[in-house]
């Protein structure tokens, strides 16, 4: 392992005690492996939704100022005063981000586990993977088959896991079908495949027509749109034509979680055999796992005593389902990433392409479709 490169460039971002966001690129000392780690020399990492709290720490890009150099540029922006409380577990300390990525592993330690992956095109969960070089424990990557890219292995883990984590969750949990809210995003689409190829039922919502024919050239049945002005009665009836009976909201915020409650009241109620003052006995679940709505979730009680609400994230399934179900879910990911898992990305950026102002603010949107690729080494 002599021949290890000695640093490489990480994008790190920091929020200062004085209210200040602050993106850079630092230079990092590559330290020796141990007998299990490896490291892998990044080629590509998404930007996904869940990347961009810890990237951008609650600032105001409307006050965002470029600066640095072309190859080491600096990006600063004013933190809200209201907000800054809310991030002092961080203050004043460099991070880095980006929680997945693909790349090959150039140096390995010493256990047969870790060597096992020398020269193997991976993908990679462990946060700090928008740099040139991660040093992983061998458990953290995934060996891609022969012939995959680094670029078609780099969102390998939060979004297939997470569609396929949502299934899984359906069926410990005793329902049989499922609804999905920003339902054509990248990660919907897959979940979108997973339900076809499984035969589950899935209700999806979105907020645009454009929207719902992504999913409907994908073969889905159920598309409600939350734009249209008969909305409630959509969603009541997929519900009741389904049985979805557990959601899973990317939003957060608003008024969407309180909306599926009291569809899927209305769809119970349906085929209730008789009346209750207390709502159907049908339990009703929404769990919260994203927050591309920012602002309160709002509950205007009208679905009786018998529902849910909670969140949901990957990492706390994946140790509840324990290792022998994870690594089966790992490799069925591993044999259908250029299929059911493919990635589609709207551009790739560098290090220091990825630290421009009017990129930050394009990753700020959140837009459906709109999914960048940052390549470290490029």
């Amino acid at each position: 392992m002599s021949d290890l490169p000695s640093s490489g460039l990480q994008l790190q971002s920091l929020v200062t005690s004085a209210g200040k966001l602050e993106l850079s690129l630092a230079e990092v000392d590559v330290a020796p492996l141990k007998p299990d780690q490896v490291l892998v020399r990044v080629e590509a990492s998404p930007i996904n939704p869940s990347d961009l709290g810890l990237l951008l720490g609650m600032a105001d890009l409307s006050t965002a100022q470029q600066g640095g150099t072309a190859e080491r540029p600096t990006v600063s922006a004013d933190i809200p005063a209201g907000l800054l409380k809310h991030l002092g577990g961080r203050l004043d300390q460099p991070m880095p981000v980006g929680n997945e990525g693909g790349g090959v592993v150039i140096a390995a330690g010493e256990s047969d586990e870790a060597q096992a992956l020398l020269g193997k095109t991976v993908g990679a969960l462990g946060g700090a993977m928008y740099g040139q070089y991660r040093t992983l424990k061998y458990h953290q990557c995934l060996p891609m088959n022969d012939g995959v890219s680094p670029a078609e292995a780099a969102s390998c883990f939060v979004n297939p896991l997470t569609a396929l984590g949502m299934v899984e969750t359906m069926r410990m949990e005793g329902y049989s079908a499922l609804i999905h809210t920003a339902a054509a995003s990248n990660l919907g689409q897959m979940l979108q495949k997973i339900c076809l190829n499984e035969g589950v039922p899935l209700v999806n919502i979105v907020r645009k027509q454009e929207q719902v024919d992504i999913l409907k050239e994908i073969g889905a049945e159920h598309v409600c749109n939350s734009s249209d002005d008969n909305f409630n009665a959509q969603l009541t009836d997929a519900i009741a034509a389904t049985g979805a009976y557990v959601a899973f909201d990317a939003t957060g915020g608003g008024d969407l979680a309180n909306d599926i409650l009291a569809s899927m009241e209305r769809a119970a109620i349906k085929t209730a055999s008789e009346y209750s003052r207390y709502g159907s006995d049908q339990h009703k679940q929404v769990y919260i796992y994203g927050g591309l709505d920012t602002g309160p979730t709002v509950l205007r009680r009208s679905y009786g005593m018998s529902w849910g609400l909670g969140g949901w994230l990957l990492t706390p399934f994946l140790q509840k389902v324990g290792r022998e179900k994870d690594a089966e879910l790992r490799q069925k990911v591993a044999d259908e990433i250029r299929t059911t898992f493919a990635s589609n990305y709207t551009a790739e950026v560098s290090l220091a392409g990825a630290l421009q102002v009017e990129t930050l603010i394009d990753y700020e949107k959140k837009e459906t479709g709109k999914k960048y690729l940052v390549k470290p080494n490029d």
